[in-house]
């Protein structure tokens, strides 16, 4: 194997990213499950899209970097955060 690739310090871990790139994952879900502390392990206690608010939706979008998100409505912004 040859040496890894320094993807900055944005990508907390650079092999586990080539790796989910090299499985066909885009850059932006890579990146995101390969700076996640425990990927295997499932949350599942966070708030229906449905339940919360405009606002809190259109944050999540900004925080995962979903383009267009000013011009969504609610559920244009719950269909783009459900695939992502």
């Amino acid at each position: 194997m040859g040496k890894q690739k320094d993807h900055g310090p944005s990508i907390k871990n650079d092999a586990r990213y080539e790796a989910l790139r090299e499985e066909g994952y885009s850059k932006t879900k890579a990146a995101r499950i390969a700076n996640t502390k425990n990927p295997g392990k499932k949350g599942g206690k966070a708030e229906a899209y449905e339940e919360r608010s405009k606002a809190e939706l259109y944050e999540q979008a900004k925080n995962i970097g979903i383009k267009g998100r000013s011009k969504m409505d609610k559920s244009e912004l719950i269909d783009a955060l459900r695939h992502n």
